[in-house]
């Protein structure tokens, strides 16, 4: 497999996807391309390079590329799609990670450029007092990386139906009297419902929280897949199929159509269902790639992996904080010691 990179036609700087203008852009002349326009650019490409299998510690199988601007040698993992030489620094765009099946559908370009981020990332951790200061040390934040996940998007249609009995009561007074009338009827619900985009991570590596806490996307602005969206950010490839789930979406689905049909009955006092049925019909599966902001940090003492993610298109963000037990101790003894000293006084004039 051979690494990629898109050049610039007027000074051979490598091109990168920039968010705010939606356009490849050069860091070095500032030219501009559209979509159409890189389409026509031949990308360059690095030589053949056989993979490399070695088992290291955590399943890590690492796989060599070598690098089309300078040479160097491209180190990742089976699942990385789209990278940045660790030497030029150029983005590279890692060719057969996303061909054949392994091909997305779709791709959601990055909308949210980096220094927007780092605004929406430090605006949050004003509110968070007790987080350790190298969390967001200058060193700490330039780590922030655009990733394009993997997920599935799952589509069908679901035809429904049920039958209920509903009992309906209404209760007055006359005189020293008070009367109860009970109606009973028959309830009857059917429809069909269009289900667009159920979403799943497709990464096993990915931290769960992480790659679904950011959701929803705006999926109407899904585009069709092109490399050439990837420049300039990491990219993975899934490594988890359709099967691993099926049954959960279709529970999911199928839940969610018979909790509406249920909701659709009027104001009865109860209500109780006799059969009830929920049938899926044409599913689909698309597979896109979706664009995250993330900042991952590993605590001092506890070896855990902290994060921030903030989703490339919305802006909506979550996060795993470290607590910094010394600012901790310090806010404990600033509020409590003045109190207790109050305490002591009171007690002592008493």
């Amino acid at each position: 497999m051979a690494a990629v990179t898109w050049k610039c036609p007027n000074c051979g700087g490598g091109l990168t996807f920039d968010p705010d203008s939606q356009k490849f852009e050069c860091e070095y002349c500032l030219s501009q391309f559209n979509q159409a326009e890189l389409e026509q650019i031949v990308p360059d490409e690095g030589e053949e390079q056989p993979d490399t299998a070695k088992e290291q510690a955590d399943e890590f199988v690492p796989v060599l590329y070598m690098c089309p601007s300078c040479g160097a040698e491209i180190v990742t993992d089976e699942t990385t799609a789209a990278t940045f030489c660790f030497y030029c620094h150029n983005p590279v765009v890692l060719k057969g990670r996303l061909d054949g099946a392994y091909q997305p559908d779709y791709v959601l370009p990055f909308a949210i450029e980096r220094e927007r981020a780092k605004e929406i990332f430090l605006t949050w951790l004003k509110k968070k007092r007790f987080v350790p200061a190298d969390f967001y040390s200058p060193e700490q934040i330039e780590k922030m990386t655009g990733v394009y996940f993997p997920y599935w998007l799952y589509s069908c249609q679901v035809d429904g139906q049920m039958e209920a009995e509903a009992t309906k009561l209404r209760v007055w007074e006359s005189g020293n009297v008070r009367y109860t009338e009970t109606q009973k009827f028959d309830v009857s619900r059917k429809g069909q419902m269009k289900v667009d985009h159920v979403t799943r991570n497709a990464l096993k590596k990915a931290d769960k929280q992480l790659v679904e806490g950011v959701m929803p996307f705006d999926l109407k602005q899904l585009k069709t897949f092109s490399m050439e969206f990837l420049s300039g950010f990491f990219a993975e490839k899934r490594d988890m199929e359709q099967g691993e789930f099926k049954e959960e979406i279709e529970a999911e689905v199928q839940d969610f159509a018979k909790n509406s049909l249920r909701s659709s009955v009027g104001p009865y006092n109860q209500v109780n269902v006799t059969t009830q049925r929920a049938e899926i019909r044409n599913p689909m599966w698309k597979y896109a790639l979706l664009p995250v902001w993330t900042l991952t940090y590993k605590g001092k003492g506890d070896e855990k992996i902290y994060y921030f993610a903030c989703n490339g298109q919305t802006g909506k963000l979550c996060g795993k904080l470290p607590v910094d037990f010394a600012k901790l101790w310090i806010f404990f003894f600033e509020m409590f010691l003045p109190l207790l000293a109050a305490l002591l006084v009171v007690g002592y004039l008493i």
